[in-house]
């Protein structure tokens, strides 16, 4: 059964619905200039040293969202799965993306800044950073992943 990405808890609930920078799906128009969002620690289903950022939406409900993920050089995506499409911008650095239940960096594609791509639900896929990266991923809620490996997990450590 899949994890669900954000909603530990509901404190964790709150927290996420008062992002800065999060907008609700009923409003008209969202506009934020690059500076004027906030990245936060986690989100809690990938290891420490992520940051992220809701631009529109809530990944833990119903409904298109968008969300910016700030990961570390070197930062790892162990093999996962998600319930929903993935649909990924390279927004800077370096974004290696690989298929399969093994993490080889060698096998994986270096997507640079503008790099894009898009991957329908239950497909295999890990990712490595290269270079502080910054990504953008566009789907629906609720959002889910789930790794291949429970050690990889962060969630149920």
């Amino acid at each position: 059964m899949p994890h669900p990405l954000f909603l530990t808890s509901a404190a964790a609930a709150a927290a996420l619905i008062a992002a800065p920078g999060a907008q609700a799906l009923d409003d008209h128009h969202v506009l934020i200039q690059s500076g004027e969002f906030e990245y936060m620690p986690g989100p809690g289903s990938l290891e420490a040293g992520a940051e992220f950022a809701i631009l529109y939406g809530h990944p833990g409900e119903d409904g298109v969202f968008a969300m910016r993920l700030r990961l570390p050089d070197g930062f790892h995506i162990a093999p996962h799965t998600h319930g929903q499409p993935e649909i990924v911008t390279v927004i800077s650095g370096t974004f290696h993306i690989g298929m399969g239940e093994d993490a080889d960096i060698e096998t994986a594609t270096a997507l640079e800044a503008g790099g894009f791509f898009a991957f329908p639900p239950g497909m295999v896929h890990f990712a490595y950073a290269e270079g502080e990266t910054v990504v953008q991923l566009n789907s629906t809620g609720p959002w889910t992943i789930t790794y291949i490996r429970d050690e990889d997990d962060p969630r149920l450590r």
